[in-house]
């Protein structure tokens, strides 16, 4: 039964993580953070699959995992492959919905966060620069929230600079919208 429950939060958070970039962040150029901000701005650059480049992306990410924490490696490894291949699966559904690029950062965020949030919540993960910065927590002792924001940040300003500011913008506003969500859905009790 857990492994059905946890199967199905896979394919659930990975839709909404594939909708919310689909249909409200690609339209307009928006980023996410992560590995997968660093994925769309290749998208946008060179127009290459989203989803492939977030697994080429995160091999290095997943081989250190293997090696150093072999556990994030098993609950990661499924929602990557997963999220990766709805993401460019679900590619066709783009510019089906139009609307101002401000609410579509808004709603972008609400699903990418929901995605993540709830797959976080169920101990499985896409992977990407979060174990990097626990990997830089556990060397320095520095926040590993602070890391991760800051690689966020790092990601988005560069997809700012090589896009357009207005990108810069409503990345800023995706990202927020997204790190509350995923706060929201992983609050325990």
């Amino acid at each position: 039964m857990y492994f059905l429950t946890k199967s199905l939060v896979i394919i659930i958070g990975s839709i909404s993580l594939s909708l919310g970039i689909n249909l409200f962040l690609t339209p307009y150029e928006i980023l996410d953070g992560g590995v997968v901000g660093l994925a769309l701005i290749l998208h946008y650059l060179y127009n290459f699959k989203i989803g492939l480049m977030i697994i080429i992306i995160s091999m290095p990410i997943f081989i250190i995992a293997w090696f150093k924490y072999r556990t994030y490696f098993y609950n990661s490894v499924h929602g990557l492959i997963t999220s990766s291949f709805i993401i460019d699966l679900l590619k066709p559904v783009r510019n089906i919905v139009q609307i101002d690029a401000l609410y579509s950062a808004i709603f972008g965020g609400i699903l990418v966060g929901f995605g993540i949030g709830l797959m976080l919540r169920f101990q499985t993960s896409t992977g990407g620069t979060d174990l990097i910065a626990q990997l830089i927590c556990d060397k320095t002792g520095m926040n590993v929230g602070l890391l991760i924001f800051s690689m966020d940040a790092i990601i988005i300003l560069v997809g700012g600079i090589v896009l357009t500011s207005h990108t810069l913008l409503l990345s800023i506003i995706t990202v927020l919208v997204g790190g509350l969500m995923i706060s929201a859905m992983t609050v325990t009790e």
